[in-house]
Formats: C-alpha cells, structure tokens, sequence
C-alpha cells in the first residue's frame, strides 16, 4: 500500500472526506466521515455556516489519523461563486451568504450600467448566473458598503478552508472563475472591470493553478489531526475535479456532472466567447492545466432532491427512479432552468403550479412528480448537446455522466434515449477522484492527466446505456 492522499468534498447539503491511494496500478477509494451541509436560512436571508464546516473538516482529518492512515497531502474542493471576506486581522468580515439567497435580485442591471452583459460575456466567457460573485459583489457594494470597506481579502470557499487549515491566503484558479470576474484570455482576474465596477483591487489575492502548495498544517491544527501534512491547491471548484475524472474526454465525448446541479459540456483549449454562445446561456469556466470547461448550468437533481425531502425523505432515489419509471407516459413537462425552481418554498407544488399555469396535467403521485422531472431534464440534455455541436463545430457521439447522478439509471436511460447518443455512466465519486488524482500527479503516482483517465477507467469503470 502507498502513500495516503485526501479528498474533502464539500457540497451543497453534505461532505465528504475520501482517502485514495494506488494498490496494484489502480486506485482505490476509501470514505472515512461525512457530514452535514446547508444554508441555514435567518432574518430572511441564507448563510452558509463556515464554523461548523471548518470544524468537520478538521473532524474527519482527525478519523484518518484515528484509524492511522495519514495522508501525506489533501485538498479541498466546493461549490463555486461563494466567498468569504477577511479584515485586516484575518477576522471573517460580514456575512457568507449562499448563492441562493434572494439580495442579488436587480444587481445584474446593476452591472450592465457599467458594462453590457455582450461585453462582459466577451471578456470572461461566463454564463450569467444571479448568483455570480460578481453580482453578490455588486449587492454588497450597494447595500453593505462598510463591510467591503472593511474587507482586506476576499477568499473563494476552498480557498478559506485552507485558510483556516494553515494560515496562508491563496487564491486558485478554477473556482475563481466562475464568479464572472476572471479574464479568458489571460486567466488572471479581470483588473480592469474589477475598477470597472468599482470594486477594491486589495481584496483579490493572485491566482495559482491546481497543484501549487499552500503549505503545511498550522501547529494547532496538526495537534488536533494528530498529523502534520501539506495542503494542496487542487481544482477546488468541484466541476473542475469532477471533469478531470471524465475517462471518455480522452476521445472528445461530452460530459455531465451530475448532482445537485447538472454541469454539461465538453473540454475544450480555446473559449468560445461569441455573442450566440452567450445567448446560449454557456460558460467557459477555468479548468486544470488552464483546459476550459464548456457547459452549460442546468438545475440538476436539485429538484428530485427537494421533492424527496418534501415525502420526508421514505424512498430511496433508486425507488423513486423505479415509480418514475412506471409513470413514463405521463406528458407534463416543465423549463428546469426557470427560476421558479431556484429556492422554492415547496419544490413539489412548484411543479404542479407550473403545469397548470401552462396548461398541462397536474402531476399528483410520486411518480408522476419525478417522471416530469426525470424527462424534463432528458429533453433539455438533449437540447443542450445539439447547441454545444453547433457552437463548437464538432460533432460528439457520446456522452459520458459522472457524479452520484451516474446512478440514476432511469434518467441515464432517457438521455441515451432523446440525445440519441450513447451513455457512459460512471465514475460516481467524480469529484473525489478528480480531486485526488492532482494531489497523485504533483507526487509523481501519475504521469499527468492522460495517464490519471486511463487509470481511473481501469479503476472504477462506466456502465453504457444505447440509444
């Protein structure tokens, strides 16, 4: 058995701490702890609680050395967009509000005043997302001027766990990106419209690449762990991890990252930053060795999750899978890009007041609910492959669906079916492994990316589904 190395992956409603190291040429994975996430809503708004988080990190950290297997370094990756702010004595600054949260609303028009949004997209490639840090930014410029006043540093999620872990202030690339904020051209932040918009140029600390150290555990916390390791920079947002795991974009396939929310493109070398692809509504965002992500941002299970909590969480996604399956001829179907279906109040009658302000069948069983969510998403799969060819000017025969959304067999099934492509479906630890497998390369497990695909095919395989 080799060297320990440790994925911590954060999303939206949970982590994960996964060990990885390579036994007979292959990888091999190992979860040790997880634990809970989600916005916690207040006074009207929604928060992440980055106390909680940082000390489950420091949790599970402390389980490797528990059950003595000591990484040698680790990483951490998130969700992208958010920030925390840090004053002059590296105190949090304000709040960390979460990409949902309703303050944004208005702040695009905000923005255009300064730049249109054709100009904007020209300059960074990146879908517009309400959310976007350049738009959370924007709302805290307009309506909380004195914490940004206040703030010395801005640090993306990740990028302040590691904070928390050693002390050091580094800002990495790929999550970077997709805050709208970082030129596509010169995968550094965009200086002139950070000035542009007004927004203080000491807050932004340089960008590195996935790969650079961040450095060693503070004292405190290597006496906590029970260890001392190095903390790396790896893709740390997670679509960036997730797509280093993609075996088919060896053969120029398209992807999905498939969770809470569907990431669908391709890797491409150059950015496409023409006026239909903003149209389009697709991103360009930063990925490992300053490859782009070219997707598009679909809402993704994020609905059947609400749905399945909405039932009280009394069936599993396979049932929920199965009883969807046996309402497949049920013919409403809804835009899950709407924004209705952001942060509902109630998931479940969003849908069926959307069928019935369009003048569709109201879903009422479990079954019906998930079979419109289930084709709803195939469909706008679908849709979305037939842009990227065209943007693209390349022509994809497969596609290859990583991330727990892999499992979903019955979706997996619609896709290959509406896109007429064939489905590979696998690996499901996507990020994980994606994050891992950088910490692998910069420790010479693996030669570099090509290498890092073919074994995390032999590793863990696909499932393929025919059209």
């Amino acid at each position: 058995m080799g060297d320990y190395f440790l994925a911590v992956d954060i999303g939206a409603s949970s982590g994960r701490h996964i060990l990885g190291m390579m036994q007979d040429g292959r990888m091999v994975l190992e979860e040790v702890y997880r634990f809970e996430n989600g916005m916690v809503k207040k006074d009207g708004h929604l928060y992440w609680d980055i106390r909680h988080l940082s000390e489950e990190i420091i949790n599970g950290m402390k389980k490797c050395g528990e059950i003595g297997k000591k990484p040698v370094t680790m990483g951490i990756d998130t969700w992208g967009v958010d920030y925390v702010l840090l004053d002059g004595e590296d105190q949090v600054a304000g709040a960390t509000y979460g990409y949902r949260d309703g303050r944004t609303k208005g702040m695009d028009e905000e923005v255009y005043r300064r730049i249109p949004l054709d100009k904007l997209y020209a300059r960074n490639g990146i879908q517009k997302q309400i959310f976007n840090t350049i738009y959370q930014l924007t709302a805290l410029k307009v309506q909380e001027e004195e914490i940004l006043q206040k703030a010395e540093c801005m640090l993306m999620m990740p990028d302040y766990f590691n904070f928390v872990l050693t002390g050091i202030k580094k800002s990495e690339y790929t999550n970077a990106t997709t805050g709208q904020l970082v030129n596509a051209q010169t995968n550094d932040w965009d200086w002139e419209l950070i000035d542009l918009l007004g927004l203080p140029r000491r807050i932004f600390r340089p960008l590195s690449m996935p790969g650079t150290l961040v450095g060693k555990l503070r004292d405190d916390v290597a006496e906590q762990v029970g260890y001392q390791c190095n903390v790396m920079q790896i893709a740390s947002h997670d679509t960036a991890s997730a797509v280093i795991s993609v075996p088919a974009l060896e053969d120029e396939s398209l992807y999905i990252s498939s969770g809470t929310w569907s990431l669908l493109g391709t890797e491409i070398k150059e950015p496409v930053c023409s006026t239909e692809s903003m149209e389009k509504n697709f991103t360009n965002e930063g990925g490992y060795q300053h490859r782009f992500r070219y997707l598009k941002n679909i809402m993704g299970l994020w609905m059947i999750q609400s749905v399945r909590h909405e039932y009280n969480d009394a069936y599993s996604f396979a049932e929920i899978c199965d009883q969807a399956e046996k309402e497949r001829a049920f013919p409403s179907r809804v835009d899950v890009n709407d924004d209705c279906f952001l942060a509902p109040e109630n998931m479940t009658e969003e849908i069926r007041d959307y069928c019935r302000r369009t003048g569709q069948q109201v879903p009422e069983s479990l079954g019906e609910l998930a079979t419109v969510i289930y084709q709803s998403l195939a469909e706008c799969y679908a849709r979305a492959f037939e842009d990227v060819e065209k943007l693209t000017g390349k022509k994809y025969r497969a596609v290859n669906i990583v991330g727990g959304g892999s499992n979903a067999a019955y979706l997996n099934e619609l896709t290959a079916l509406k896109s007429g492509r064939t489905v590979y479906a696998g690996p499901s630890e996507a990020t994980a492994i994606g994050n891992i497998a950088v910490q692998m390369i910069e420790a010479g497990e693996l030669s570099g990316l090509k290498e890092a695909r073919k074994c995390i095919f032999e590793s863990f395989g696909v499932k393929e589904y025919q059209a």
